[in-house]
């Protein structure tokens, strides 16, 4: 469809949503859908409800935060569960300011920036309705018409509890526009917009010098003065400050900690009254999110400083730290690269995963328990599985260190190293190798990077290598062993016939001579030791594959090579074994004859069809196997 049909579409689909009629048929709004009527909290956490949760390895996952924020499962829950949840329930909690706390580029503005856009969108939707008086530059609650003495009748007959007073302006507006009669007040559908500061607030510090509090909370209007006579009359007042235009919805406060104390101060009320003071008039009441956000060092700084004592119990902490597995890592990496001007660069296969390893093994901290490593750790976070760890070791270390996640390397350096990799190479295809060099020497440009925590990064840059060798290893053998199916399978089913008769202390017969012969425990000893099976563990082992293919046979189903993932891997890494001497030689000779020419073209071949690489960034792979082997 074209841009300028869809332009009008929306245009046309918001007239259709507009609503204006008096307060008594607002009432009968109300009375059908009391959803209309719910606090700004309510309305964040039926927006992210509504989006839809699922639980997974008892986590919840939000798909309102999905595709935008990875790997933070885990704080996200904590801050949907501990902090929007209770406060829509009109718990105490929302009497407190939100203070996002973590390390630079970690996802915390991308969140709060989520919120806004989704409440813009949310109030175009049914359940996120939103109607206000209208001509009220605040987009004030319609209920707060209802005199103080007939709220609990209210609330009786609609269910409905009304906070907050009628603000000045509206004040005078019904008894001189409307006579007093608030059911003849017009009301009106309004629609949350940042840009027509409708709902949505932001408040960022300046120069203490020359920022004034009316950004906050409004000015006179000096060239009116004369026209009503009095500085106190609200129709001289401009209701144009931040906390003004997010009534109703959110403020996002910028960099909080870095404010004038005389800008925090009227957070205190507004957070614990539901109210803030204004030019001459009584307080005015306000019903908005506020959330803000900062860095560790900077809360660290305002918390000792015994003067913010009051403003500090007024705030709830939520922690934002750095995703801490490396598959989520990668895919904040494609959604920037994504969004970048170099996104049709052909970034080779396992690029980014090797990037994330290094980036998450700065952000990681050593284990305290002496059988584990660095790596192992990455990977059991990453829900890989690891060998003599289980679910109950990984809660054990994620208990170990509470500020994990606080420090380490930023998304954001890792996207500069790449890019400046990308530009210049000027090539259409980069790799991991070609990144981890570009990281190497990053880390000299780094401000905040000191000599010892280089040497550290430069010792994580060794162990994402290693982890590619190997990487690098297993692509070039499984499309070596690809072009070798027939024996791998062939080996397959020797082994099989082998265990078979190991487990039922039978005899196999050969069949040349056709004479009773021993299981060659040799050939299944060299399978199984290709993935770490011991001595001890290899009777379990065989009887496993035993009983996995009677499953099979049961269900009336073919055990093939592909049935069981650690014996396929066992068996490619034993052929590939085999192959070395035939790889080696097919990757390192300059010259290669027709036979070896045509299985690197078989090979190169079966990497950009079935494993993502373009021709340069395979060649480049082959080469660099070759030279592995050859050491």
């Amino acid at each position: 469809m074209d841009i300028l049909k869809k332009i009008e579409m929306h245009r046309h689909e918001e007239e259709i949503l507009k609503w204006e009629g008096t307060f008594a048929q607002y009432l009968e709004i109300i009375k059908e859908k009391p959803w209309v009527a719910q606090s700004a909290h309510s309305r964040v956490y039926n927006m992210i409800k509504d989006a839809g949760i699922e639980t997974v390895k008892g986590v919840k996952r939000y798909s309102f935060f999905s595709n935008q924020l990875f790997g933070l499962e885990e704080a996200l829950e904590k801050l949907v569960e501990e902090y929007f949840h209770p406060a829509a329930k009109r718990l105490d909690v929302r009497k407190r300011i939100l203070l996002l706390m973590g390390p630079v580029s970690g996802g915390k503005s991308t969140l709060v920036a989520l919120l806004k856009r989704g409440l813009e969108q949310y109030s175009h939707t049914d359940r996120g309705a939103i109607y206000a008086i209208k001509g009220c530059p605040m987009h004030e609650d319609p209920l707060h018409l209802i005199p103080h003495h007939l709220r609990k009748d209210f609330y009786d007959q609609y269910g409905i509890r009304i906070e907050g007073n009628l603000s000045p302006l509206n004040m005078m507006r019904v008894e001189k526009e409307y006579g007093g009669r608030i059911e003849d007040v017009i009301v009106e559908r309004v629609f949350f917009s940042e840009d027509r500061r409708v709902g949505i607030g932001t408040f960022s510090p300046s120069d203490p010098k020359s920022q004034d509090i009316a950004d906050l909370t409004g000015s006179i209007d000096f060239s009116t003065i004369a026209e009503y006579g009095s500085e106190s009359d609200p129709r001289a007042y401009r209701f144009d400050g931040e906390l003004n235009k997010a009534n109703r919805g959110m403020m996002e406060f910028q960099e909080m900690l870095k404010c004038d104390e005389k800008f925090l101060w009227h957070l205190l009320s507004l957070t614990q009254e539901g109210n803030f003071k204004a030019g001459r008039f009584a307080l005015i009441s306000a019903d908005e999110l506020i959330v803000a956000h900062t860095n560790e060092t900077e809360y660290r700084s305002f918390i000792s400083n015994k003067k913010n004592e009051a403003l500090h119990s007024r705030i709830i902490v939520m922690p934002v730290p750095y995703n801490l597995k490396v598959s989520q890592e990668e895919k904040i990496y494609e959604k920037m690269i994504s969004e970048s001007d170099v996104s049709d660069v052909h970034i080779a296969p396992h690029t980014l995963r090797v990037a994330a390893m290094f980036t998450i093994l700065t952000r990681l901290k050593e284990p305290k328990k002496g059988d584990i490593d660095l790596v192992k750790k990455m990977r059991l976070y990453d829900g890989e599985n690891v060998e003599g760890f289980n679910t109950a070791d990984l809660e054990e270390l994620k208990k170990e260190y509470q500020d994990e996640g606080m420090s380490g390397i930023d998304p954001r350096y890792v996207i500069n190293r790449i890019s400046s990799t990308i530009i210049r190479k000027d090539m259409s295809s980069i790799n991991a190798l070609d990144v981890l060099r570009s990281l190497k020497e990053g880390l000299d440009q780094h401000p905040s990077i000191t000599a010892e925590l280089r040497e550290k990064y430069l010792n994580y840059i060794s162990l994402a290598r290693k982890e590619y060798d190997d990487i690098a290893k297993k692509e070039v053998q499984k499309a070596f062993v690809y072009s070798y199916e027939e024996s791998a399978k062939t080996l397959m089913d020797n082994y099989l016939d082998n265990v078979e008769a190991y487990c039922n202390k039978s005899k196999l017969r050969d069949p040349l001579t056709g004479e009773e012969i021993n299981p060659d425990e040799k050939l299944m000893r060299s399978i199984e030791e290709q993935i770490g099976i011991s001595e001890n563990a290899k009777k379990a082992f065989r009887e496993e594959i035993l009983i996995r293919i009677s499953a099979y046979a049961r269900k009336g189903k073919r055990f093939d090579y592909n049935s069981h993932d650690r014996l396929r891997e066992a068996i490619q890494k034993k052929l590939f074994a085999d192959l070395k001497d035939v790889v080696k030689i097919t990757t390192s000779t300059k010259t290669p004859d027709e036979q070896q020419l045509k299985k690197v073209n078989e090979v190169v071949a079966r990497l950009i069809d079935e494993h993502g690489y373009n021709s340069t960034s395979a060649n480049e792979l082959l080469r660099y196997v070759g030279s592995l082997l050859n050491r």
